[in-house]
């Protein structure tokens, strides 16, 4: 078993350290331009072999100007034995060891999954209680300890941003909102310290940053417009190759088996969504 008392540390010093991140004003991170490159990954869901590959790639001890963007870590497919749990906090552990190391570089967007965890709202796939096995894994894992742990856990949700911007007008976020909630989307989520229990609800704010599906040209459009932005890179929508372009704006990709895919680009000068599929690679986790 993991030292609890280790581990809380960690938790505790990584929560702080996404609060006081560089460059963030509410829920928004604003990268300047002194960064050289951005890598953005796909949603994870515990995937540990992904994320080895994620560290070789990133190279972060080697580009000193060169940000890690990361989302969704939890709920994966890899249990313990014996119907002990979802593995998945460890990657959570993992994320916040590196944001520990790299305090300013690395950055973990609030995602669907996460957000489930801090409203209490139940996400089953294939009929099996997600939420639960979470929990349960956390149990397997620190024993006793598993209800502190569970209660750092959220407190790190709730310190994790939005959203991160670049330079050159890129913007990443877990997805876009569906057009019935851009109707009354409230842009003043980006500059909220903490987030009220309805932007948290179904058609609230951050609800619809996380958990939107739409991808019309015309969506997109009216969200470029709300937030200031040109390029959209997100997640939460598998894609059969790893990545997908989903509109004039948007690349979505995923980090999940079995093509994890992250885009690797440019923070600064002219971009645009062909130069930004350009900077997607695709690989294959070594077991």
């Amino acid at each position: 078993m993991p030292d609890p008392q280790k581990m809380l540390a960690i938790l505790k010093r990584a929560t702080d350290l996404f609060r006081s991140t560089p460059g963030r004003r509410g829920g928004l991170i604003t990268l300047d331009d002194t960064v050289e490159e951005v890598m953005v990954v796909g949603d994870l869901h515990g995937n540990l072999p992904a994320f080895r590959q994620v560290l070789i790639s990133a190279d972060l001890a080697n580009h000193p100007r060169r940000h890690l963007v990361l989302q969704e870590l939890v709920h994966g497919n890899k249990h313990y034995l014996d119907d002990q749990g979802d593995k998945s906090h460890q990657l959570v552990d993992i994320v916040c060891a590196l944001k520990c190391q790299f305090p300013q570089r690395v950055h973990l967007i609030l995602g669907n999954h996460e957000l489930s965890e801090l409203t209490g709202r139940p996400i089953a796939k294939a009929g099996v209680a997600l939420n639960a096995l979470f929990r349960t894994g956390i149990k397997t894992a620190y024993g006793d300890s598993a209800d502190a742990i569970y209660a750092a856990y959220q407190s790190l949700f709730a310190a994790l941003p939005l959203a991160v911007r670049t330079s050159n007008r890129v913007f990443l976020c877990h997805t876009i909102p569906d057009p019935i909630d851009l109707e009354n989307f409230d842009c003043s989520i980006f500059e909220a310290e903490t987030w009220p229990k309805e932007a948290m609800a179904r058609h609230g704010a951050v609800y619809a940053i996380t958990w939107g599906r739409n991808t019309e040209g015309s969506t997109i459009d009216r969200f470029a417009e709300l937030v200031d932005a040109d390029w959209f890179i997100t997640g939460h929508q598998p894609c059969e190759e790893g990545f997908r372009q989903a509109n004039h704006r948007q690349i979505i990709v995923d980090g999940t088996d079995p093509y994890p895919a992250y885009c690797l680009f440019p923070a600064g000068g002219e971009t645009s969504v062909e130069a930004l599929l350009k900077c997607v690679h695709v690989f294959t986790p070594v077991a």
